[in-house]
């Protein structure tokens, strides 16, 4: 069974905090023109 894998990625050249901050606009959501982001980031402690 040939299954596509659906990875997430980003086009080339995309500055990624600026686009990927900005909301989309209203006229974006009504048309569906928009993907939900999440962003996860690692507090590494250092324990000594």
């Amino acid at each position: 069974m040939d299954k596509k894998q659906n990875i997430p990625s980003v086009a080339p050249g995309i500055d990624d905090d600026e686009e990927l901050e900005r909301s989309a606009s209203k006229q974006e959501k009504d048309k569906g023109e928009f993907t939900q982001v999440t962003k996860l980031s690692y507090d590494e402690v250092d324990p000594s």
